[in-house]
């Protein structure tokens, strides 16, 4: 189904910037979506043309509207209107084939392949409700989300289809699948083959700003996943937001983000930002995360605005070498989790670039960030973003003083925030657990400092309380990062007899580090710790391991290991 040029690393074709999806929003609805926010959108989405595009002012950008390669030199390259035109096709699949109707719900696992974005069009088209996954779900985790989401069709590839047909049975709500394969399977509808046949005449359906556009699983420290509900409004509009003020982005920028399609961070990078602002998506498919291939690729494509996690960018670091040159590159950022201050350093010796860090959850778009033109404070997650009012909270919903470490809260009253979302589906209880007072509780504890940086200390169960001191996970594990001999590490809670708990670290070594003297390597970490950070964070256990357990999106699953520490009392 690779309709849309294909070449080898070709000149690219001129496009006007309509977007890609039609419709209606209900501006009228909801008074967030009018005065505030409109101005800052600059173009209302039912016209789809970029306002710099509507002016005149200059020619119009060159660059495609999508922009695929993989390792074999494969490229597909899509301009708005091919986008439009597929994305249709694909629309008429799902009402016609199978059935779909508006608010209907449709599970998506693929890698990061054309399709996977055809289908993030053609539900906003269709009214159909995206669930993203990724691809590296187990059968548990399958059977789970389908029957958790009493999602009607579920869209894959021939990998995980084998999967889905052993649970099937179990899904009483599933009645299509649909596989992305070159391929027929039996007891699945091929979607290569069917949009091959299928019209690209499609009227989009209307949506009112509330209703809801996308659900993500995202997983907690503790309890099953839960199901974070996005409306048309938070995502489709708040997530412009992103693009404009933290990545900067223009239509004459090819945007290249490398988060796994399953996670939240693809909806706000891959899709939304980018093409709200009419700039180019470029994506590398890769079938696992190579930082040779990463850096070749940047100093190959014209890309000029580009998102990694801090811990991709650390392994980029480590890679680099003085023969690649990053021509076009002149915005990086990074959210997810907080990144550690040498490797930004370390990026900017290297490349000349600096890095600027976001913050944001799956149930918001960027809370806070460094945007350009702004002071770069390494270490910081930057100043609240322009659509959120943020501050340190108490425990009783209280305002705090800069320098007080607090939860950061967005203000959800008197009027509530665009970028916030609707809540945790079917679960009223767990909804109204993360508001208090005039706030949503982000669960992440943080403070404020005189010029209105936001500073990150940890999630507020994975805070470390010895002998009456208070220890962020991070800060302890941004000072092991720096040492040379440590590739990774996962701070957590101990218990002790005398200080009621004490900080350990689980610490990866580096290749060349594993044949040292175990107690040696202990002794260095721990004074490195000391000379680097306050003296009473050093971790006073040390456990040297193979792996570290992590969620379906890579982040560190703390509570795992102090669950095993404090198992042992």
């Amino acid at each position: 189904m690779r309709s849309g040029k294909r070449a080898k690393h070709a000149a690219a074709v001129p496009n006007h910037v309509l977007l890609p999806w039609g419709g209606t929003r209900d501006y009228d609805a909801n008074p967030a979506l009018r005065g505030h926010f409109l101005p800052v959108l600059s173009l209302p989405l039912t016209r789809g043309v970029s306002e710099r595009t509507q002016a005149g002012i200059g020619k119009r950008p060159i660059n495609p509207a999508f922009w695929w390669v993989n390792d074999n030199g494969e490229e597909v390259r899509w301009n708005f209107q091919e986008l439009g035109s597929l994305s249709k096709k694909l629309a008429n699949v799902l009402t016609e084939s199978c059935g779909l109707k508006k608010g209907d719900r449709v599970i998506v696992i693929l890698p990061a392949i054309p399709e996977w974005w055809l289908i993030n069009v053609a539900c906003l088209r269709t009214g159909t409700v995206l669930i993203p996954g990724t691809i590296q779900l187990t059968e548990n985790d399958l059977l789970y989300r389908l029957q958790t989401s009493t999602a009607k069709c579920i869209i894959t590839n021939d990998t995980l289809a084998i999967t889905v047909d052993a649970i099937a049975h179990k899904c009483k709500n599933l009645k299509s699948k649909l596989i992305v394969s070159e391929k027929p399977k039996e007891g699945w509808g091929n979607l290569r083959e069917l949009m091959k046949h299928a019209s690209d005449d499609h009227s989009c359906v209307k949506t009112r700003h509330n209703d809801t556009m996308t659900i993500y699983f995202t997983s907690g420290t503790t309890g099953s996943p839960k199901m974070t509900e996005h409306t048309h409004s938070s995502y489709g509009l708040g997530l412009s937001i992103n693009g404009r003020y933290w990545l900067d982005l223009t239509p004459s920028d090819i945007m290249w983000n490398t988060s796994d399609t399953g996670w939240a961070k693809s909806a706000w990078s891959s899709v939304f930002s980018p093409w709200s602002l009419g700039a180019c998506v470029f994506a590398h498919y890769m079938p696992r995360f190579e930082p040779t291939s990463i850096l070749k690729t940047l100093s190959r494509f014209p890309i000029t605005v580009f998102c990694t996690a801090p811990t991709a960018y650390r392994m980029l670091v480590l890679n680099y070498k003085s023969s690649y040159k990053f021509k076009s590159l002149k915005h990086c950022v990074t959210a997810g989790e907080p990144i550690n201050p040498e490797v930004s350093e370390q990026w900017k010796k290297k490349t000349g670039l600096d890095i600027y860090e976001g913050y944001g959850q799956t149930e918001t778009v960027l809370v806070c960030g460094t945007f350009k033109g702004m002071k770069i404070k390494n270490g910081s997650m930057g100043k609240p973003s322009p659509v959120f009012d943020v501050k340190i909270i108490d425990e009783n919903g209280d305002i705090l003083p800069p320098k007080q470490e607090g939860t950061i809260g967005i203000r959800v009253l008197p009027n509530r925030p665009l970028g916030l979302f609707a809540g945790y589906v079917d679960e009223p209880v767990r909804t109204s657990s993360v508001f208090r007072g005039d706030f949503y509780m982000t669960g992440d504890r943080g403070y404020m400092d005189e010029d209105g940086y936001i500073w990150f200390i940890g999630r507020s169960d994975d805070i470390i309380l010895s002998s009456g001191y208070r220890i962020g996970p991070f800060e302890v594990e941004s000072a092991l990062a720096e040492h040379p001999a440590v590739l990774e590490s996962a701070v957590v809670s101990s218990p002790d007899q005398i200080r009621g708990e004490v900080v350990k670290a689980f610490v990866i070594l580096k290749a060349e580090y594993k044949s040292h003297d175990p107690e040696k390597i202990k002794n260095a970490l721990q004074e490195h710790v000391k000379k680097t950070t306050a003296p009473y964070k050093y971790p006073r256990k040390v456990e040297f391991v193979h792996e570290l357990p992590k969620t379906i999106s890579g982040k560190i699953k703390r509570n795992e290991l102090r669950k095993k520490e404090w198992g042992k009392v």
